[in-house]
């Protein structure tokens, strides 16, 4: 691998928020979906968290690998941060988006111990009440009903501005971004 090569990194930023945003996705959808037909109502919570708290170490893994990825292509590419039109902006907004899916995806999980300490109850499913399910747990899975949407909707946006940033680096991109920095530094002075 030569020094102009980033592929390890590129690839663990790449892979970590795929795994990310499929498993936040994949739970929102089939998980938490699918634990509304479970017959007995008293389980249909405890199935979903369950299922949850077998991901979470996945999801942790790949939060991680995503973070350890996004900070080698940072320190690899810091040149073109500082010096290319967009790519530093790009960068902050992800970074943001980063540090806002990690909260709500930590914040998911407690909530979901939370329900799963709470024992069977009565549910419609593993984020939707019953008019059976105790105050504290109904509260607890109304906003879990909207953060199991949120974490998906994060990720999927730093998949995209993933695929900006690679577009930023086609030859023309960087020359006309460089050209725009400096303009810009220019006039500045």
């Amino acid at each position: 691998m030569s020094s102009t090569r980033n592929t390890v990194i590129r690839s663990m930023h790449d892979v970590g928020v795929a795994a990310w945003f499929g498993g936040a996705l994949m739970g929102a959808v089939a998980l938490n979906g699918a634990s509304g037909e479970v017959t007995d109502a008293r389980q249909r919570t405890q199935i979903a968290s369950a299922g949850w708290a077998r991901w979470s170490p996945f999801a942790s893994a790949s939060i991680g690998t995503h973070l350890i990825g996004g900070l080698g292509l940072i320190l690899a590419n810091r040149k073109r941060v500082q010096d290319q039109s967009g790519v530093g902006a790009n960068t902050a907004v992800k970074t943001l988006l980063t540090g806002a899916a990690t909260a709500t995806t930590a914040y998911s999980g407690v909530l979901g111990a939370k329900i799963l300490a709470a024992g069977p109850v009565h549910a419609e499913s593993g984020t939707v009440s019953s008019a059976a399910t105790p105050d504290d747990v109904a509260a607890t899975q109304s906003q879990l009903r909207v953060l199991q949407w949120v974490t998906p909707v994060l990720t999927g946006l730093l998949v995209i501005l993933g695929a900006q940033q690679g577009e930023q680096q086609r030859p023309a991109q960087v020359a006309a971004g460089l050209a725009r920095t400096m303009g810009q530094r220019i006039r500045r002075s």
